[in-house]
């Protein structure tokens, strides 16, 4: 092994706390809560057992896709409504599927740079409240309506309209749909699926083995830095509510494919579900934990971002994964707990099947000799994104916070968390426990 190198420069960057929602999954209506209402109901909690105040932190960056029409700029309307202050400066960042690792390496790179002390990162999405848009037929209509000036000009507009203008534009189909290579990232699944010879029945085996992880996690309390939600008619939502506990090979062996009918493998049960939830981590200097003896989970070590084949997304984890490990002079062997977001069954297993295929290591990462295969019994051990739900905005911190959470756990010293991303790209974050 070689030796370690701080993947920011400059000063340690720690983990001193984080919390998360429930995932509710996305049931054909908008759903009880706005982005912005779930990073405030995630972060309240988290702030209040602070022995600072809110004023206190040096910035809020927050990772989200899709925020509503009265959340521009999301991440400053949460910090406000949080209480940091007008003082506290707030932003949000976009990389789709990864937007909540990339607000923890912004964090991150601030902080070791002496540029923060204090962060509060993390991600949210409320995929059910997705705008439902006018098509440019419908905006085009509009416009000539609201340019007639005299009765009789405003008739022959009505007069105009068709239809075809009506037809909505579903955001968040388009949003999960690139529009380079024109492919849904279902599609892309089924591609790595083909490529590397995964079968229907290995997805549907991935796809409950999530579930009956995460049951068993949500029984033995292992996801306790999940915060109740209460909703403003007084229901409350404190567990992840897409897991089916009493889901079986032969029940999902039943559903069609989604992405390529007829033939495909692809299903609705061994693919990502359409999910609401926000979580955060709070990020720290070493003199800052030090001023408010802040207790630490972790210590973020290094990150890697790729870019890859858009129609091959899927992939994204090993292309961030190998240079990351290689620059640290690592091995598989070398990595207590991994965290791989479940984005489909096929994609998580294309990835663990990339990761020890000569051919590809030597082509498309640079290596010699492949890895060591990842022991699947290390990978995502309370259940992922099949069964938790994927609200692609926050799924990047969720993967951040849990798996320090394992760590602690199962006493261990070293994991990676990492994300697919839409568009072709792929990212990585190093993390360790820290021990006194």
């Amino acid at each position: 092994m070689g030796a370690q190198q701080a993947g920011w420069g400059g000063r340690p960057v720690l983990v001193v706390d984080g919390s998360r929602t429930p995932f509710l999954k996305v049931r054909g209506k908008p759903g009880a809560f706005a982005a912005c209402d779930l990073a405030v109901a995630a972060a309240r909690p988290l702030l209040a057992r602070q022995p600072f105040s809110a004023t206190d932190l040096d910035e809020v960056i927050l990772g989200c896709v899709m925020p509503g029409p009265d959340e521009a700029n999301i991440g400053r309307v949460a910090a406000l409504r949080l209480g940091c202050g007008e003082r506290v400066p707030a932003w949000t960042v976009q990389r789709n599927c990864a937007s909540g690792l990339q607000s923890i390496d912004c964090a991150a790179q601030n902080i070791a740079s002496g540029r923060s002390g204090l962060v509060l990162a993390g991600g949210v999405e409320s995929m059910s409240h997705a705008p439902v848009l006018y098509n440019h037929a419908m905006v085009n209509w509009l416009a000539a309506l609201s340019r007639a000036r005299s009765p009789g000009a405003k008739l022959r507009a009505i007069a105009g309209l068709r239809p075809g203008h009506l037809k909505p534009v579903i955001a968040l189909l388009r949003g999960l749909t690139d529009p380079v290579v024109g492919l849904s990232m279902g599609q892309t699944a089924e591609i790595l699926a083909h490529r590397f010879g995964i079968t229907r029945e290995q997805m549907d085996a991935f796809a409950l083995r999530s579930h009956q992880r995460l049951d068993a996690g949500h029984r033995a309390g292992h996801l306790d830095e999940i915060e109740v939600l209460y909703d403003s008619r007084g229901n409350f939502y404190d567990h992840d509510d897409g897991l089916r506990a009493d889901s079986s090979m032969e029940q999902l062996a039943k559903l069609r494919p989604v992405f390529d009918r007829p033939d495909g493998n692809v299903t609705a049960g061994n693919s990502a579900q359409v999910t609401d939830g926000a979580a955060w981590v709070l990020l720290a200097s070493e003199d800052t934990v030090a001023r408010y003896e802040l207790p630490v989970i972790g210590r973020l070590i290094d990150s890697q971002w790729a870019g890859l084949d858009p129609a091959q997304m899927g992939l994204g984890p090993t292309y961030a994964m190998a240079p990351l490990l290689m620059r640290q002079g690592f091995d598989s062997t070398d990595i207590d707990f991994w965290e791989i977001n479940e984005a489909f069954a096929a994609q998580v297993l294309a990835c663990l099947a990339a990761w020890q295929d000569a051919g590809f290591c030597q082509t498309e990462l640079g290596r010699d000799t492949p890895f060591t295969p990842i022991d699947e019994s290390r990978l995502n051990v309370d259940g992922g994104g099949v069964s938790i739900g994927h609200p692609v905005g926050a799924s990047g911190a969720r993967i951040v916070l849990h798996l320090l959470h394992v760590l602690e756990r199962e006493q261990a010293h070293r994991g990676v968390a990492s994300l697919c991303i839409g568009g072709g790209q792929g990212g990585a974050l190093l993390v360790e426990r820290t021990t006194g």
